[in-house]
């Protein structure tokens, strides 16, 4: 597992970014540190990964899976004081919307994650 891409999000865009990069060096760790301690994941089938641990558990079976992220067509996020609306289009047309929140260093976590709403 590569752990030399574990830079902070220092702006809201590059959440994003640094989760197709990591979640391709089959870093779940990694891509888990993006997400707040208590943050939530929908996982599909009306299920939360609740906590940074439930969605390193997650990230990690997605990674020994085998399938690898793709970079989609970022929004621009949407900020509002410490908060931040994110959101990308993936090739294959579903979207997704993350809340991120500027933590006391001024790097960004995302709070809420949902990953894949069908358009």
């Amino acid at each position: 597992m590569k752990r030399h891409n574990r830079k902070p999000a220092s702006d809201p865009q590059d959440l994003a970014r640094l989760l197709v990069s990591r979640q391709r060096a089959g870093d779940a760790e990694g891509v888990a540190a993006l997400y707040e301690p208590d943050a939530i994941l929908d996982i599909g089938g009306g299920r939360l990964a609740r906590g940074r641990d439930a969605i390193r558990g997650f990230y990690a079976k997605l990674v020994a899976a085998g399938p690898k992220f793709e970079l989609g067509d970022q929004r621009p996020a949407i900020v509002n004081g410490d908060l931040a609306l994110t959101s990308t289009r993936l090739a294959n047309g579903t979207v997704t919307v993350e809340i991120a929140r500027r933590q006391g260093d001024g790097t960004w976590l995302w709070a809420i994650d949902q990953p894949s709403i069908l358009t």
